[in-house]
C-alpha cells in the first residue's frame, strides 16, 4: 500500500484498464524505476516509508499546489476560494514592468466586500490591503466597471462572507475583465471596460467569482500568499481565456507532407517555397481554407539523418532544410554565381532522380547540397535593414536559439548524440562548454542565422495563404517528443526523464505495446519552472501558424513511460497536471490567434475528450473509425458526428482511401508480414468494413456513379465528409490523384521506405506540384468541395479545362 500511495502522489499508475472491464497491474520495478526518474527513492521499504512521509507533510502543509490555474469567467479554484480570512495575495507578472504586483485580501471574519447587487454602480470608501482609502464600483450587468483597485478593498459589516456575494438572481456578482481580448498584458491590473452583459451560462459562471478578486492579465504569474500565522507560500498562477480561437466559418484544405511534394524547381524535396505555392494555388483557386502538413522541426544532424519528422532533435525551431533557397534574398548577390548555378544543377539531378527514376526522397542529399549554398549565401553581408531584422530575432528567442544554434555546431565536431560527447560538453552551462561557444562563434551564429531565414519564409507560407483568403492558413504540427540525443534533451536536461521513452501499452492493433523511444517531460520539473520550457515550444511554433495540430494529444493528460531495458508492455502512465498543461496552451494560441486541433485518435482516457472540448480545442475524427462502438457498431450517420473536429478520410499513417477502397493496404502488410490472420481472412473482414460503408454512402444518395469506380467512391467518401457538422474537413493531397501508397506504415522499420515517398497518381508515378494542379481528377474531386454559394470570383481553370 505504501508504494502505492507514494506512486499515487507522484501521478504515476499502478495498474490501467485498457477496456472497461479490464484492469491490468504494473510491475512494481517498473513503478520504482518511474519514481526514480521522477526523483523519489522508492527501491527499499524503508525508503518507500521516507519518500511517502516526506510527500504526505509536503502536501499536507501547503495552502497552493504548485500550479493554479483561473479560467477567465469561470468559478476560482477551491485553493483560492478556500483560503483562510485574511490572506495576503500578490501577483507579480511574468514579465517585469508588465504590471504592477497586484494585491489582494481574502475578507476578515465582519468585513464584508462592497458590491451592488441591483446592477447600479456603488461607490464606497473602503480600506486597502495598504490601508489607503480606495473607491470600488462593481454591477451585476456587466456593465462599464470603473474605480476598482487592485489592493481588494474592503468594507466593514455585520457578516462574514468568504463565499462570492449574491445577486438578486440567486447569482453571484461577476468581476469585470482584467485584460484586453488580445491577452497582451494590461499596463495596471484594474478591470478593464466589459463590452457587453455577461448572460446565461457564462453569467452565471462569472458570477461565482468572489468579490475580493481582481483578475490579473492573462498570463503565467507568480502568485504569493501570506496567511496569519503560517510562512508565506508562492506558486505559478496560470490566468487564461477560457478556450482557443475557433475557425471563422466551416472550411475545407490539404493535407499533406511537405517533403513528399515536389514543384519543378525543388532541390530533391518539398519546401516553404512549394508550402506558399500550394497555399496561394488552393486558396485563391479551389476556395481551401487551410492547408495542414508535418512536423517541420529541426531534425538530428548526420548520415543518416532519421528520416521521420516526428523524432526531432528540436521542437522549438524549425529545419532548414526546407528552405527554398532561391527565395533568401542574398541569393542573387553571392559573388561565385557559378557555384550556386552547379548547386542547382545537382539539385535538378535529386529531382528528376525521384520524379522520373524511381529513387527515394534522399534528404541528407537535399542536405548537403543547401548547406553548402547556404555557406555561401551567409558570407553576403545583410542590409541594414534585414540586419535589425536578424538582430531582433535573436534578441527574441535569446537562450532558447543560443543553446540550439550551439548544440548544432557541436554535433558537426563531436557527433549528434550529445551523451557520447566530451564530459564537459555534455553540461550546456560548464566552463568547456563556454569555451567551446567562443571557439565556434561562426558556427554558432551560422545556425542561428539558418533558423531566422527559416522562421521567415515560415511567415512567408502563411502570408501566401492569409493573402489567398484562406480562413485559417497553415495548420503545423506538435509532434509528441523529441529525439534522446538531441538538441533539447541537450539544453534542457533537468525539464526531461532520463531513461524512460514514451510509447503506448498493448492494445487490439499491437499485442506488444509501443516504444517510441522519446524521452517524456518530467510533470514536476515543468511545474517547477512555471512550464517555460513547454510556453517557449508553443510561442515558437505558433508564432507562424494559423493553427496547430497536437500529435496525441492524450499526452496532455498522460503518456505512457517505459523504462530503458523493459519492453513497452511493462510500461506505466505518468500523469501531467492537464489543468495547466491546457491552460497554457489556450493562453498561447490566444496570444497566437491560432486554432488548435488534437490528434485523438486510438486508446483516450474517459473525460479527455470533453476537456479539450470545453476549451475549444478540436478533435480528429476518421471516417473508417466513427462507428457507433457502444452500440450498434455500425458506421455513424453524418449528422451523429461531433462538430469540433477535423474529419478526413485518412492520415499520413493509415492506408490512403484509394488504396482502402481497393484493399491494396491489406495486400501491402501481408507482404510485409504485418498480419496478424491469415491472408484470406484479414481481406475477408476488410472487404466487409468498406462494402458497409458503402451501402450507406450509396444510401445517402452519395455515390450516383455506382459502384465499382474507386474514382468515383473517393468522391462520395468526401460528400459525406462535407454532409458533417465538422468544422473542418481535411482532404489527403495524394487522395486527389488517386495516390495507392501510404506515407508511413506503422510497425514497420527500413522494410518500407518511411517518409521517403514522392506524392504519385494511381499508376504510382510521381506527380510534381505544377501537375497536380492541373490534374482532372482532382478538380472533380474538389468541385465536390466547393461550396455552393461561394462568393464569386474569379479563379483559374486548369490548362486541360480551359477553352
Amino acid at each position: 500500500m505504501g508504494l502505492s500511495r507514494l506512486a499515487a502522489l507522484h501521478g504515476v499508475a499502478t495498474s490501467y484498464s485498457p477496456s472497461a472491464d479490464v484492469t491490468v497491474p504494473v510491475p512494481e520495478g517498473t513503478v520504482v524505476a518511474v519514481l526514480a526518474a521522477l526523483g523519489v527513492d522508492a527501491g527499499t521499504p524503508q525508503a518507500v516509508r521516507e519518500a511517502l512521509a516526506a510527500a504526505e507533510s509536503a502536501a499536507g502543509s501547503r495552502l497552493l499546489p504548485p500550479t493554479l490555474v483561473v479560467w477567465h469567467a469561470e468559478p476560482l479554484p477551491a485553493a483560492l476560494t478556500a483560503l483562510p480570512p485574511g490572506t495576503e495575495l500578490t501577483v507579480r507578472p511574468e514579465e517585469a514592468g508588465a504590471f504592477p504586483p497586484a494585491r489582494m485580501r481574502v475578507p476578515a471574519r465582519g468585513m464584508v466586500p462592497a458590491v451592488s447587487v441591483t446592477g447600479t454602480p456603488t461607490t464606497v470608501s473602503a480600506s486597502s490591503v495598504t490601508g489607503t482609502p480606495t473607491t470600488v464600483s462593481a454591477s451585476v450587468t456587466g456593465a462599464p466597471t470603473v474605480g476598482a483597485s487592485v489592493t481588494g478593498a474592503l468594507m466593514t459589516g455585520a457578516s462574514a462572507p468568504a463565499a462570492p456575494t449574491t445577486g438578486v438572481d440567486g447569482h453571484a456578482v461577476p468581476s469585470a475583465p482584467a485584460a484586453p481580448a488580445t491577452g497582451a498584458p494590461t499596463a495596471t491590473a484594474a478591470p478593464t471596460t466589459t463590452a457587453a452583459p455577461a448572460t446565461g451560462a457564462a453569467a452565471h459562471a462569472v458570477a461565482s467569482v468572489p468579490a475580493w478578486w481582481d483578475e490579473p492579465p492573462f498570463g503565467v504569474h507568480r502568485l504569493t500568499v501570506r496567511s496569519p500565522g503560517r510562512a508565506a507560500e508562492s506558486c505559478t498562477l496560470v490566468v487564461a481565456p477560457a478556450a482557443v480561437p475557433q475557425p471563422p466559418a466551416r472550411s475545407h484544405g490539404f493535407l499533406v507532407q511537405l517533403y513528399s511534394l515536389l514543384s519543378a524547381r525543388s532541390w530533391g524535396m518539398g519546401d516553404l517555397g512549394d508550402l506558399a505555392d500550394l497555399a496561394s494555388w488552393s486558396g485563391r483557386s479551389l476556395g481551401a481554407g487551410f492547408v495542414q502538413v508535418n512536423p517541420l522541426h529541426a531534425a538530428v544532424l548526420g548520415n543518416p539523418t532519421d528520416p521521420s519528422p516526428y523524432r526531432p532533435s528540436s521542437r522549438r525551431f524549425p529545419d532548414p532544410v526546407h528552405l527554398h533557397i532561391e527565395s533568401v534574398p542574398e541569393y542573387g548577390h553571392v559573388p561565385d554565381q557559378a557555384a550556386l548555378d552547379e548547386l542547382r544543377r545537382r539539385a535538378g539531378e535529386l529531382s528528376d532522380a525521384v520524379l522520373n527514376k524511381g529513387a527515394l526522397i534522399d534528404r541528407d542529399a537535399v542536405w548537403a547540397l543547401k548547406r553548402q549554398a547556404l555557406a555561401l549565401l551567409v558570407e553576403v553581408p545583410l542590409t541594414p535593414g534585414r540586419r535589425a531584422a536578424y538582430c531582433d530575432f535573436l534578441a527574441e528567442q535569446g537562450q532558447a536559439l543560443e543553446d540550439h544554434a550551439l548544440w548544432c555546431a557541436l554535433a558537426e565536431v563531436h557527433g549528434s548524440d550529445w551523451h557520447a560527447w566530451p564530459a564537459g560538453l555534455r553540461d550546456p552551462r560548464s566552463k568547456e562548454t563556454a569555451r567551446a561557444r567562443g571557439e565556434l562563434l561562426d558556427r554558432v551564429d551560422f545556425h542561428c542565422r539558418l533558423a531566422w531565414l527559416t522562421d521567415t519564409q515560415l511567415a512567408d507560407a502563411q502570408r501566401a495563404a492569409r493573402d489567398a483568403g484562406m480562413a485559417v492558413g497553415i495548420v503545423h504540427d506538435l509532434a509528441v517528443g523529441v529525439h534522446p540525443g538531441g538538441a533539447d534533451t541537450w539544453a534542457q536536461q533537468g525539464a526531461f526523464a532520463h531513461g524512460m521513452s514514451v510509447g503506448a501499452p498493448p492494445d487490439a492493433f499491437n499485442a506488444r505495446g509501443q516504444d517510441w523511444g522519446l524521452p517524456p517531460w518530467r510533470p514536476d520539473a515543468l511545474a517547477a519552472a512555471g512550464y517555460a520550457p513547454y510556453r517557449g515550444l508553443l510561442r515558437g511554433i505558433l508564432r507562424r501558424a494559423g493553427a496547430l495540430r497536437i500529435d496525441h494529444v492524450m499526452g496532455l493528460f498522460r503518456l505512457w513511460w517505459v523504462p530503458e531495458g523493459r519492453p513497452p508492455t511493462e510500461g506505466t502512465y505518468v500523469t501531467h497536471d492537464a489543468e495547466a498543461m491546457l491552460a497554457v496552451l489556450v493562453l498561447e494560441a490566444h496570444r497566437a490567434g491560432a486554432v488548435v486541433m488534437g490528434e485523438d485518435l486510438g486508446t483516450v482516457e474517459p473525460g479527455v475528450r470533453e476537456a479539450l472540448a470545453r476549451r475549444g480545442v478540436l478533435g480528429t475524427s476518421v471516417l473508417w473509425f466513427e462507428r457507433d462502438w457502444s452500440g450498434t457498431g455500425r458506421p455513424l450517420a453524418p449528422e451523429e458526428w461531433r462538430e469540433g473536429c477535423l474529419a478526413t478520410a485518412t492520415t499520413h499513417d493509415l492506408p490512403s482511401t484509394a488504396a482502402r477502397l481497393t484493399g491494396d493496404h491489406v495486400t501491402l502488410r501481408h507482404r510485409l508480414g504485418l498480419l496478424t490472420r491469415p491472408l484470406d481472412q484479414e481481406r475477408t473482414a476488410d472487404g466487409a468494413d468498406t462494402a458497409e460503408w458503402l451501402r450507406l454512402l450509396a444510401r445517402l444518395g452519395m455515390l450516383p456513379e455506382g459502384g465499382g469506380d474507386e474514382e468515383a467512391a473517393v468522391r462520395a467518401v468526401h460528400r459525406f465528409l462535407l454532409r458533417t457538422p465538422a468544422r473542418m474537413a481535411g482532404v489527403w493531397l495524394p487522395d486527389t490523384i488517386g495516390d495507392r501508397r501510404p506515407q508511413n506504415l506503422p510497425g514497420t522499420w527500413d522494410q518500407y521506405p518511411n517518409w521517403r515517398l514522392p506524392i504519385a497518381d494511381a499508376e504510382g508515378h510521381p506527380v510534381t506540384l505544377e501537375e497536380l494542379a492541373a490534374s482532372p481528377r482532382l478538380h472533380r474531386l474538389m468541385e465536390v468541395l466547393r461550396p455552393r454559394e461561394e462568393p464569386s470570383r474569379t479563379r483559374t481553370a486548369p490548362p486541360g479545362a480551359r477553352p
